[in-house]
């Protein structure tokens, strides 16, 4: 009999049995709160993988770049691609074509507005980068309250049990009182993967803006060399 007892309890704690037991409030928060993880865990693994991947081909553009000794042809072959960095160089390559394409050059405005296009196309591109970071940091925010509501609405329906039961032993408490807590645990399973992986790409994103910024800013002295000798080939 008392092998009985503990695998029914046993059971009943399992998180299938949990969920089941709990009330639809509190079902209804913890299926919001499994696809919220999910969902994260998505955004995780793709993002880890594209930004991966990013830095990687960033810095054989780079080497690439400086062991170039012609820009333009350089610019001819991976001038299309979509890598941030590709799109950084084009951007200053078109604004020189550009500023320089009249008779007469301008020599601190074209150095000015190279610095703007370079700039603008560095921060669009880490916009684009960033994309779905917004998703980790308000999943990583707002589980846990979400979560929380779970809880207080399943705490008080173990209380309203008791009212009604007229009977204070833990046994009529205690069911309504894990499966509450059950949707809290939910909530810090969804929010804890969340703010980890927002903080460490947040980071890695800060990196690759950094590199953009340094090559935008060499690619920047190359060219403004460039206009001390009257040149308009690169």
């Amino acid at each position: 009999m008392s092998s009985l007892i503990f695998n029914t309890d046993a059971a009943t704690m399992s998180p299938i049995a949990l969920f089941l037991q709990a009330d639809l409030v509190v079902k209804g928060v913890m299926l919001g709160l499994l696809l919220a993880s999910i969902w994260t865990w998505a955004i995780i693994l793709t993002f880890w993988r594209r930004i991966g991947g990013t830095r990687r081909k960033i810095e054989k553009f780079e080497r690439d770049f400086w062991k170039a000794e012609d820009v333009d042809a350089f610019h001819r072959i991976q001038g299309d691609s979509d890598l941030p960095i590709a799109r950084v160089f084009s951007a200053g390559v078109k604004e020189w074509r550009r500023s320089t394409a009249s008779g007469s050059i301008d020599r601190e405005g074209t150095r000015e507005r190279l610095a703007t296009a370079m700039g603008s196309m560095v921060a669009s591109e880490i916009d684009k980068l960033s994309d779905r970071l917004n998703i980790l940091a308000t999943v990583g925010a707002v589980a846990p309250f979400v979560g929380l509501f779970g809880t207080v609405w399943g705490i008080m329906r173990s209380f309203t049990g008791i009212a009604s039961a007229q009977n204070t032993s833990l046994a009529v408490v205690a069911p309504g009182i894990a499966e509450a807590l059950f949707a809290t645990a939910i909530g810090l399973f969804a929010a804890i993967p969340a703010v980890i992986a927002y903080n460490r790409f947040s980071h890695g994103v800060n990196r690759v803006e950094a590199r953009l910024n340094r090559f935008a800013d060499g690619f920047h002295a190359t060219l403004s060399r460039q206009l001390e000798t009257d040149g308009r080939k690169l």
